[in-house]
C-alpha cells in the first residue's frame, strides 16, 4: 500500500535517497531508524505530499486518511479538548453538517446525520479526547484551559492526541517521546499496540521501538534497508549483514586482484591475449561490494573530576513549594561517591523541582541542604539549550571556560560531539535541536563534574548519540542523578530509583517493569478514570505489590534468561562456522569432507537457533502479557 521503487530524493544540494527501494504493508508497523539528517523526515514529508522523488517512484493507496503531528504550535483561545477533538475530521464535518440542516430545518437530513453520528461514536468524542488527554499527562483542569495558555512543550502534547484522535489509516509519527515523560511515554506505548492501523514510527527510544513495531526501515548512505523484527532483532541482523558484506568484500577484493595479476602478467602475450581480455570483461561486468562501517561519529569521554568528597550533598527534611502550593516535604536525601539515582513519578509530582534544588536553582522552603566543598555540578537541562549564546560557536563555548586551552585540544574534544571541521567556527543560530543538546553536553563534560544533574538528556539526539552518551555515563566516576524516559539509558546507567510522587521521594523498590505495572495500578486504583489524579500507595502496598509481581515474574525471566544465553553461544558459534566458510581455500577438491561437515554444522547451528529464537519470544510475549 505504500511502495518506494529505485527512487532518489534530494533536499538542496544533499542526496538524502540513491535508488532506494521499499514496500510497507497495510497494518504493519514500521519503526524508521538512521542517524539525524538521514532523510526520515523527508520520507515523511514525501508521504505528506509535501515532497517529490527526484527518480523512480513512490505510490500509496489512494483513498487512505494519513493522520500526523502538526509541527507548527498553535496559539488560539480554543479550549484545549475542543482542539484535541478537531483531530476527529469526520465528527467535525458530520457536526457542521447537522448544524446547516438545523438551520435550514431539514428534519430528514438531521435525523440521516445524527444516525451517522451514532455510527462513527460521535456521542463519545468529548470522553475519548479527555482519555487521550489525561494519558499524555494533562489533568482534568486542563480540559477547558485555552490553547494558548499552555507553554511550547505541552502544544506538542496537545498535537500528538489531536492525531491520535483521527480515525487514521496511516499514522506518521515523528520523535513522539522527545516531550513526554515516563508515565506518558508508558501510557503511548500501550496505546499504539492497540493501534489498528498501519504505523511509521521515527524514533530513538530502543525500548519504545522493541515494545511498538514490529519492522525496522534503516536508512544508511542513502539507501534503505526493511528489517523484520523489533529493534533489538535489527541490530543483531544488520551487525550480522555488515559482517557478511565486508567478509563477501574481502572475499571479492582477493579475487579482483587474482584475476588483475593473470590480465597484468599475459595481456602481452599473443598467446594468452585472448584470454587475457576475457578475464579483463568479467572484471569489469563484476558488481563491485563495498566495504562495510558502522563507525560511530561520536566519541565522549567524561573528564575525571579532581576532587571528590563524601557525601558530595546532603538534603534533610526538605520542603519544597511554588508560593503556596506544597510539591514535596520531609525530603532527606545523601548523594555519594558513585551513586547512581534515577527519578521516577507522575509528571508534575516534583522531579524537576528537585533537580533544581540539587543544581542550587531552587531554594527551600524549610530543611537544610549541605554541600561539600569540593562539589563541582553537571547540570543538563532543556532550557540551558536556550541560553547557549547563538553568536558564538562551538568552539568560542570551549574557550571561555578554559582560555589557556589549545585550539586543536578543543576542536579533538569538540569532534567526540560530532562537530568536525568547520562545524566547530558556526554559529550556534542555526544549529538543529540535537546540535544544541550536543553541545550543551559537551560544555558539562568539559567542566570535569563530580556530580551529574540530567534531567531529559536524551531529547534531540540520535540512537548513535546516545549510545555514545550511554557508554560514557557507564564509565563516569562520580555520582550522578537523572529524569529521563528513555528506559534503556536508565537500566544501564542506573542502579536506584527514588519514587517522586504524592509529595514525597521515598525509594522504589522494583525496576522498571515494576514501575509500569504500579502506573498500570495507579490508573485500576481510581476506578479507571482517565481524569483523576494518580496518588501513591501506601509503602507496605507498594512493597506486597511489588512482591506478588517479582514471584509471577520469576519463572519467565529465567526462562528468558536461559533463552539469552543460549542465543549469545549460538551467535558466537555461527560467526565461528561463517569465518570458516568464508575461507577460499576450503573450495578446493581436497577439502571436500571438510567443507560437507562445517555445512552440516552450520545447518544444525542455524536450526537451533531459530528453536531458540522463537522460545525467546514466546517467554518475552509471556512476559509482556504478565
Amino acid at each position: 500500500m505504500l511502495k518506494l521503487s529505485n527512487a532518489s530524493l534530494r533536499r538542496g544540494t544533499k542526496l538524502l535517497f540513491d535508488k532506494a527501494s521499499f514496500t510497507v504493508h497495510s497494518g504493519q508497523r514500521v519503526g524508521i531508524s538512521g542517524a539525524n539528517g538521514c532523510g526520515k523526515s523527508s520520507l515523511f514529508a514525501l508521504i505528506l505530499d509535501k515532497l517529490h522523488v527526484d527518480s523512480g517512484e513512490f505510490s500509496i493507496q489512494s483513498g487512505f486518511v494519513i493522520a500526523h503531528v502538526a509541527q507548527e504550535l498553535s496559539a488560539t483561545p480554543q479550549a484545549a479538548v475542543e482542539f484535541v477533538m478537531d483531530g476527529d475530521s469526520e465528527l467535525r464535518d458530520i457536526q457542521a453538517n447537522i448544524a446547516d440542516a438545523e438551520a435550514k430545518q431539514d428534519g430528514q437530513r438531521t435525523a440521516e446525520l445524527y444516525a451517522s453520528l451514532e455510527t462513527i461514536d460521535g456521542y463519545t468524542a468529548h470522553s475519548r479526547a479527555a482519555i487521550l488527554m489525561n494519558g499524555l499527562g494533562f489533568k482534568s483542569t486542563d480540559l477547558n484551559k485555552p490553547v494558548a495558555s499552555f507553554s511550547g512543550g505541552w502544544r506538542v502534547r496537545l498535537n500528538l492526541a489531536k492525531a491520535l484522535m483521527c480515525r487514521s489509516d496511516i499514522l506518521l509519527l515523528d520523535e513522539p517521546t522527545n516531550h513526554l515523560d515516563l508515565d506518558a511515554v508508558i501510557w503511548l506505548q500501550e496505546w499504539l499496540q492497540g493501534y489498528a492501523g498501519t504505523l511509521l514510527l521515527i524514533s530513538h527510544d530502543r525500548d519504545f521501538l522493541d515494545a511498538v513495531v514490529s519492522y525496522i526501515l534503516h536508512i544508511e548512505q542513502q539507501s534503505t534497508v526493511l528489517y523484520t523484527g523489533h529493534y533489538s532483532a535489527f541490530e543483531r541482523a544488520r551487525a550480522e549483514r555488515l559482517a557478511q558484506q565486508q567478509s563477501n568484500y574481502e572475499r571479492q577484493q582477493k579475487e579482483r586482484a587474482h584475476i588483475q595479476s593473470y590480465v597484468d602478467r599475459f595481456k602481452a602475450k599473443a598467446t594468452k591475449a585472448k584470454q587475457a581480455q576475457s578475464r579483463l570483461k568479467a572484471l569489469e561486468r563484476m558488481e563491485v561490494i563495498s566495504a562495510a562501517h558502522i563507525d560511530s561519529p561520536f566519541h565522549i569521554n567524561f573528564l575525571k573530576p579532581e576532587r571528590v568528597s563524601n557525601p558530595l550533598i546532603k538534603v534533610e527534611k526538605a520542603n519544597l513549594a511554588y508560593g503556596s502550593n506544597t510539591v514535596l516535604s520531609n525530603v532527606s536525601l545523601s548523594i555519594k561517591p558513585g551513586d547512581r539515582l534515577a527519578l521516577l513519578g507522575p509528571n508534575g509530582a516534583g522531579k524537576s523541582t528537585l533537580i533544581k534544588l540539587l543544581a542550587g536553582d531552587k531554594q527551600l522552603d524549610s530543611g537544610l541542604l549541605t554541600a561539600a566543598e569540593s562539589l563541582t555540578i553537571g547540570y543538563f537541562a532543556q532550557h540551558q539549550l536556550e541560553q547557549l549564546d547563538t553568536n558564538a560557536s562551538a568552539l568560542l563555548h570551549i574557550q571561555r571556560l578554559n582560555s589557556k586551552a589549545t585550539e586543536r585540544d578543543i576542536r579533538n574534544f569538540l569532534g567526540g560531539f560530532g562537530f568536525h571541521g568547520d562545524k566547530a567556527l558556526e554559529d550556534v543560530a542555526p544549529f538543529s535541536g540535537g546540535e544544541k543538546a550536543r553541545l550543551a553536553l559537551a560544555i558539562l563534560v568539559y567542566q570535569k563534574p563530580n556530580l551529574l544533574l540530567l534531567d531529559e538528556p536524551t531529547n534531540h539526539l540520535d540512537i548513535e548519540m546516545r549510545h555514545a552518551l550511554n557508554c560514557a555515563l557507564q564509565e563516569f566516576a562520580g555520582a550522578m542523578v537523572i529524569v529521563s524516559h528513555d528506559r534503556h539509558l536508565l537500566r544501564t546507567i542506573t542502579d536506584q530509583f527514588l519514587l517522586v510522587a504524592d509529595g514525597q521521594a521515598i525509594p522504589f523498590e522494583g525496576d522498571l517493569d515494576d514501575y509500569a505495572n504500579w502506573v498500570k495500578h495507579q490508573a485500576k486504583a481510581t476506578n479507571s478514570s482517565p481524569l483523576d489524579d494518580r496518588k501513591s500507595p501506601s509503602r507496605k502496598e507498594q512493597k506486597q505489590h511489588q512482591a506478588s509481581q517479582r514471584q509471577k515474574l520469576k519463572p519467565l525471566r529465567q526462562a528468558l534468561q536461559k533463552a539469552e544465553k543460549q542465543l549469545e553461544t549460538l551467535y558466537a558459534k555461527q560467526q565461528q562456522l561463517e569465518e570458516k566458510l568464508a575461507d577460499g581455500d576450503l573450495y578446493n577438491n581436497d577439502q571436500k569432507e571438510r567443507l560437507a561437515q562445517l555445512i552440516k554444522e552450520k545447518t544444525q547451528v542455524d536450526q537451533a537457533l531459530e528453536e531458540t529464537e522463537e522460545n525467546w519470544l514466546n517467554a518475552q510475549q509471556a512476559l509482556d502479557a504478565l
